[in-house]
């Protein structure tokens, strides 16, 4: 029976993933922050919800970190998946985001990312296991407004890329899973959090409209956006293939933004990206 860490895994592509990994018969360590999310997630699972284990996790915190690697140590067979899926989304005008909300997103969608992988590696080496880090279009296309979490999502690509090379030699496969807009709780979150965005006089000419227009493009890609459960099949197939792709990119939009971006020059492509922003 495979085993599985899925860091945030309390709702969205997370619990998605934890639910279809734990109903195909793998054990699953459900990193979660409060015990809530945890009984939720059991209640889901129903028949399969003795293969879901819990696990305290803020990928932030080291302490919780290095006691998730004790319980995975505790696999006779090693780890045979990590899902780095916890993240958040911080957006705005990049003149307008205070140092301490970038720093908050880098830190937990690139920093905690990493500290999870570190931890975890001696007991995916002992299984030849998998990671799959959850990407996003974003990570390839960064559209205006949105510079933080693309940041966030360009520097999990550029982790991908390097540890899929990195860990060849040690038998573990590492793919990046990009999706475009996914119908999750990150963007009502985001939206709560737009709505707090205060534009000084100064620059009302500049970014007055912003919020309203961010509100918009947020409600539009939440009601676009694909169920969870198609992000949690594409990682399902991407850790038992028999060997897996660097990237799985998931969704129509998704797809129709690495066209466009491929084939518009930067600047046309921009004019169109504002046009699609109303700004």
């Amino acid at each position: 029976m495979p085993t599985a860490l899925i860091t945030g895994a309390s709702t969205g592509i997370g619990a998605a993933t934890a639910l279809r990994l734990c109903r195909s018969g793998w054990t699953v360590l459900a990193g979660v922050r409060d015990p809530v999310a945890a009984e939720r997630l059991a209640g889901e699972a129903g028949a399969a919800s003795g293969r879901i284990l819990p696990l305290t996790l803020d990928v932030t915190d080291a302490t919780q970190i290095a006691h998730a690697a004790e319980r995975v140590g505790q696999e006779p067979d090693g780890l045979d998946a990590l899902v780095n899926n916890a993240g958040i989304g911080v957006g705005g005008p990049l003149e307008l985001i205070a140092p301490e909300d970038l720093r908050r997103q880098l830190d937990v969608n690139v920093l905690g990312q990493i500290a999870v992988t570190q931890a975890m590696l001696p007991a995916l080496r002992q299984a030849h296991g998998r990671i799959v880090f959850l990407s996003s279009i974003g990570g390839r296309v960064a559209m205006a407004f949105t510079a933080p979490y693309a940041a966030s999502k360009h520097a999990i690509e550029a982790i991908g890329d390097a540890l899929r090379v990195e860990l060849s030699t040690s038998g573990v496969q590492v793919a990046l899973v990009e999706p475009g807009s996914v119908a999750t709780p990150i963007w009502d979150k985001a939206r709560a959090e737009g709505e707090q965005l205060t534009v000084p006089a100064s620059l009302q000419r500049e970014y007055g409209h912003i919020p309203a227009a961010m509100n918009k493009a947020l409600k539009d890609t939440a009601e676009r956006g694909v169920p969870p459960e198609h992000v949690a099949q594409t990682i399902e197939r991407a850790l038992t293939a028999r060997r897996m792709k660097a990237r799985y990119l998931v969704g129509r939009d998704a797809k129709a933004m690495v066209f466009v971006r491929r084939l518009l020059p930067d600047l046309l492509f921009d004019r169109v990206a504002r046009r699609a922003l109303g700004v």
